[in-house]
């Protein structure tokens, strides 16, 4: 059964929940945790997103955001994919960290 289109609009809130393929740990050192973080400013200082909180735990993360004009799915691809390709240069895999969905629920007003 495919999933429901989800739900975005400039200015929605979303609550990001990112886990790691097979419960692989996505973040094994602080320079994993320093790049995603330096990734995720970059994406709030061009105005794309809005933090409100994070949590980056071994195998996942969670994130309270709010989106700008780009919707949610465009601005985790520029997240995650870069994230990815660094990782996985930093400790010598290849191969995909994230499913190919992550769990996203937009937060009603």
């Amino acid at each position: 059964m495919p999933r429901k289109p989800r739900l975005d609009a400039p200015g929605a809130l979303h609550h990001i929940i990112g886990r790691g393929i097979e419960k692989t740990n996505i973040y094994r050192s602080d320079s994993d945790r320093q790049d995603f973080i330096e990734r995720l400013a970059s994406l709030c200082r061009r105005g794309d997103l809005l933090v409100y909180a994070w949590a980056l735990l071994p195998n996942h993360f969670h994130l309270l955001v709010r989106t700008g004009l780009a919707p949610i799915a465009k601005n985790m691809r520029k997240l995650l994919t870069g994230y990815v390709v660094n990782f996985n240069l930093r400790h010598k895999r290849y191969g995909h960290l994230f499913p190919e969905s992550l769990q996203i629920d937009y937060l009603r007003r």
